[in-house]
């Protein structure tokens, strides 16, 4: 039998809603002064990346995307534990995010850490990266902003590689396609779990250019 879901918030809860995200000043949103660089992480899983990003880096405001409500409330319980407050955090899709929710040439560098590969051929479509996703997460970036993206799935890679190369206003980091391994990085307890098992992974860096091409 699994554990009960707790729904009881032992601190501040930093859920929010895709209508205040839209409507709220982002100073009052975030409750922080102006000019702070936005970091967007689209599907944090068990949000250790996010919580980790967000404690390095207290200059920057985060924000945290999830679909499922359920992942969404453990980490803002996790959250409401610590004094970490530079956190927000939304339970909903992030194409609607993308669509109207973030502005354009806002986020300093957005995250996309092993999404759902769906390795089904009937249902590829779902996967995060297609071409109109990535070329809204384009406009939402600042000039220079950064895309960062990483799979442990190779036919998912690929198609990663080719959206991100055929997305004309992204400019690959890299010297090639993807790297193997990034020094630095802190690693998700999935892609901990996956190394053991001896998967390869792929991580992909992209910036967008001062000016669209």
């Amino acid at each position: 039998m699994g554990r009960r879901l707790k729904f009881d918030m032992p601190g501040p809860d930093w859920r929010r809603e895709l209508g205040d995200f839209r409507e709220t000043p982002r100073e009052a949103f975030f409750g922080t002064p102006s000019g702070c660089l936005l970091v967007v992480e689209v599907g944090f899983g068990r949000g250790e990346f996010l919580v980790q990003q967000a404690q390095a880096h207290p200059d920057h405001v985060f924000l945290g995307i999830e679909v499922s409500w359920k992942r969404c409330l453990k980490l803002a319980r996790r959250l409401a534990r610590t004094e970490i407050a530079n956190v927000r955090l939304l339970a909903d899709p992030a194409e609607e995010v993308l669509g109207d929710g973030l502005r354009e040439g806002e986020v300093e560098t957005f995250w996309v850490n092993f999404p759902d590969p769906w390795p089904k051929a009937r249902h590829a479509r779902r996967r995060f990266v297609r071409p109109d996703t990535i070329a809204r997460v384009a406009r939402c970036l600042r000039p220079a902003g950064l895309l960062h993206a990483a799979t442990d799935d190779p036919d998912y890679a690929t198609q990663i590689h080719e959206v991100l190369a055929g997305e004309a206003s992204l400019k690959n980091v890299h010297a090639t396609a993807w790297v193997d391994e990034v020094p630095g990085r802190m690693p998700t307890a999935y892609e901990l779990e996956w190394r053991a098992e001896g998967r390869r992974m792929h991580y992909f860096s992209y910036r967008r250019r001062e000016a669209s091409a």
